[in-house]
């Protein structure tokens, strides 16, 4: 089978009147054809904010199961995928038969503004309550956020394993690591303004020393999970703060230099959302296709090549952490749920980005 690309390179933006500031580039809108199998009868349209390479391996395995169905997948950043949504919602236009997305705060709003259809079947039904929101936004990953180091230039007495291990270790050996540490830019980046909220929430006050910390240590913010990652892979930087556990994991896979770290004191746990618009062309198409990403058969093929964490299995070969994440009380789930909608209030966003803004200026790590 072969995969037809068509590439449209554009700014990874931010939020608001802060995009102006910002210096890092994403691809956006790319763009990935999955041609049927058999003679082509329907043709499912999937814009995600998930990287195309995780979701391969589905869409794959997908179209065994219905082999006359072509998968057109349209992969964005967040922040980009959620006001195209917004606006088509708005304007009363169809934005693809389903929607992913690793900001799942962004996909309850739309549903909470009416632009999602609910969905009900057996495998919803399979769904856990915190991953399930009127049966509007569905979460179908379990994906930790992690600590990320680099093998060969982090010794292993500075390797943080919990929030407040990463603070102390800035404050210990400032010079050692002072613009080598990588994170998101909550400005530019959806999943890191979530993550980040939830941090405040979780241990504001450890979040507060380690917030200083960064500021101090000069951190080097990005808009992306593969911009932070891709440094670290080049030496450019030592540790990275709360990457996707799935992207990280699949990165060391790649590079054996790449180690992951389960935060002990506590692991924001993300189920990544799915949702169907309220006007997608093909909501039937849509429904079935959520139906197998819900599956045994779908968590078995994300859980062995996609995103590689499971609520319900061991932790990866070679992650440093507990054994069960949830089990251990150590992880701690995003509920999909109302209580997100708190997140994406717009002035506690401005509230909160400005205040973070105030600490952090959108650096570049040292050659």
């Amino acid at each position: 089978m072969t995969v037809r690309r068509i590439v449209k390179s554009t700014l990874c933006l931010g939020a608001g009147l802060l995009a102006t500031s910002l210096q890092a580039l994403a691809l956006e809108g790319e763009q990935t054809v999955f041609p049927s199998i058999a003679t082509e009868q329907a043709r499912l349209v999937v814009k995600g904010a998930t990287d195309v390479d995780a979701m391969k391996p589905l869409i794959l395995d997908f179209q065994h199961l219905a082999p006359e169905v072509t998968v057109e997948f349209n992969d964005y950043v967040t922040n980009d995928l959620f006001r195209e949504a917004e606006a088509a919602c708005l304007n009363g236009s169809a934005s693809g038969d389903l929607l992913l997305s690793s900001s799942v705060d962004q996909l309850v709003k739309l549903a909470n503004d009416g632009c999602a259809q609910d969905h009900r079947s057996p495998e919803t039904e399979r769904v856990a309550d915190w991953a399930n929101w009127r049966d509007e936004v569905f979460g179908f990953t379990f994906e930790p956020a992690v600590i990320v180091y680099d093998g060969r230039r982090v010794p292993p007495e500075d390797v943080p394993r919990s929030h407040v291990e990463i603070a102390e270790l800035l404050r210990a050996k400032p010079d050692v690591y002072r613009n080598r540490i990588g994170t998101y830019d909550v400005r530019a980046s959806g999943i890191g303004y979530l993550l980040a909220f939830h941090d405040a929430l979780q241990a504001p006050t450890t979040y507060g020393r380690l917030l200083e910390s960064f500021s101090r240590a000069e951190v080097v913010t990005r808009c992306c999970n593969s911009e932070v990652l891709g440094e670290i892979a080049n030496g450019r930087l030592r540790i990275a703060y709360n990457v996707l556990g799935s992207y990280a994991y699949a990165a060391s896979r790649r590079n054996p230099d790449l180690r992951v770290v389960i935060p002990r004191d506590y692991a924001l746990i993300l189920s990544r959302g799915a949702l169907i618009p309220k006007l997608a062309a093909n909501p039937g198409l849509a429904q079935r296709f959520l139906d197998y990403l819900l599956s045994a058969r779908g968590q078995k093929v994300a859980r062995e090549k996609a995103f590689f964490f499971s609520e319900g299995a061991a932790l990866p070969p070679d992650v440093d952490g507990p054994m069960s994440l949830i089990e251990s009380g150590v992880g701690r789930p995003i509920r999909i749920g109302p209580a997100l909608l708190a997140a994406q209030d717009q002035a506690t966003r401005e509230r909160f980005i400005t205040n973070w803004s105030s600490l952090f200026e959108t650096g570049s790590p040292q050659p």
